[in-house]
Parts: structure tokens; C-alpha cells; sequence
């Protein structure tokens, strides 16, 4: 689904990330995970086309997309739901979710998944975001996403300030998005537990590189916990 070859980017004299390799398989859950700093948010940043890639390439089912624009690859079904949700808080919850349908011209409706996988959104179509808990916030953000009917769903640290209750709803939500064989999933995240129950293979990054790769099944023993330990 994607493929990395690659990929090189830098910061003034800083080399961000690294000749980075790597494949997100289609109906597979990918979890990127490395502590803070390290390069996941830059690297899917350049992924996104909102930064633009040094050197290397970004494939996505096989075409080239290193040269598009951000709005292409959206419109290529590359779905992003950013660190910090990024809502629009002045807009309701219907309209936040009418957002991801910019990416697919003459789609009038909200896909009703969105509001299986979700069912609070569907209770709070008319309040506004800004309203919204944290926990409530993500679910709107991924839903948005959702709406774009994405090939591939991109997901930046989607529990990070979010109660457990709501961790657990979308956790569920990625196993059946995973399930369905509908899409490949990239996720980055801290939170050990969550990504180890969730993930199919799994990527280690350190200081722009990655470190260690390998199974989802195999995260303990392969002693993925002590990488990120600080």
C-alpha cells in the first residue's frame, strides 16, 4: 500500500531522518513507535506532502507520489488525523465531518460507518467541536478522516491526553477498520500496551533511523519496551 525508500530530510544542518525503508502492507496495522523527538511527527509530515522530501521516495500502491501536493495524496485516499486533532472548534460536529468529504468531489453524505465505529458523533451532530471533550475531539478528528473513505489512515498518537474509556472505543474502531481488509493503517504512538494490541508488524525509530522491526506478536520478546524506555 505505501512503500519508503529511502527517505532523507534535514532541518538547516540537522539530519531529521535518516535513508528510512520501509512498507505499510494493505489490511495490516503498522505501528510506528520511538520517544519524543525523534522524527515520526517530521516523517509523516513529509509523507503528507507538508514538508518535502531531501531524498528518497514516498510510493503509495505503487505510483509516485513524492512531488504531490498535500491535497492530492488526500485525494489519492491518504487519510491524516494529526497530533492534537486539529478540529475546527467554531464548526459543529456535522460540519467538521462534512470536511473529509472535500477530498471526494460529489459526495454529499457522511459515510455510516463513521457513526457505527462512533456513535457519540452521531448524538452531537449539532454541537459545536470546541465543545467537545478531548476524548470526543479524537474520535471527530478520526471520524473526519473517515469521511474521505481513505485507502490508507494515518494516525499520530491518537490516545495521547485521552481517558481510558474512550482509548478503549478507538482502539475497537482501529480492529475493525483493521479487519476489514478495507485499508492499511499507519500508527504512531508512545503508549506501549495500545500499539502491542493492535499492531501486525512494527517499526522502532531512534534519532531518525529505524532501529529494530519485526512482528507485532513478537513486540516483547523482541524487547520493544526497553527501546522506548527514557
Amino acid at each position: 500500500m505505501l512503500k519508503v525508500e529511502n527517505l532523507n530530510q534535514y532541518y538547516g544542518g540537522s539530519h531529521i531522518l535518516r535513508s528510512l525503508d520501509f512498507e505499510v502492507p494493505e489490511g495490516k496495522v503498522t505501528a510506528l513507535l520511538g520517544r519524543n523527538g525523534v522524527g515520526k511527527t517530521t516523517l509523516l509530515r513529509v509523507l503528507m506532502g507538508l514538508l518535502p522530501v531531501k531524498t528518497g521516495k514516498v510510493l503509495f500502491e505503487e505510483k509516485d507520489i513524492t512531488a504531490e501536493k498535500p491535497y492530492e495524496r488526500a485525494r489519492s485516499g491518504l487519510g491524516y488525523v494529526p497530533q492534537g486533532r486539529e478540529i475546527f472548534p467554531r464548526l459543529t460536529v456535522e460540519e467538521n465531518l462534512q470536511m473529509g468529504l472535500a477530498a471526494r468531489p460529489g459526495e454529499a453524505s457522511i459515510p455510516a460507518k463513521v457513526f457505527e465505529l462512533f456513535p457519540v458523533l452521531k448524538s452531537m451532530q449539532r454541537r459545536r467541536g470546541g465543545d467537545l471533550s478531548g476524548g470526543q475531539q479524537q474520535q471527530l478528528a478520526i471520524g473526519r478522516a473517515l469521511a474521505m473513505a481513505p485507502r490508507l489512515l494515518i494516525l499520530d498518537e491518537p490516545t495521547e491526553g485521552i481517558q481510558p474509556s474512550i482509548i478503549k472505543d478507538i482502539e475497537r474502531a482501529i480492529r475493525i477498520l483493521a479487519g476489514s481488509g478495507e485499508m492499511a493503517i499507519l500508527l504512531v504512538e508512545q503508549y506501549y500496551d495500545f500499539a502491542r494490541s493492535l499492531a501486525d508488524q512494527y517499526l522502532v525509530m531512534e534519532r531518525g533511523e529505524i532501529v529494530a522491526r519485526g512482528r507485532g506478536a513478537d513486540m516483547d520478546r523482541d524487547g520493544v519496551r526497553k527501546l522506548l524506555a527514557v
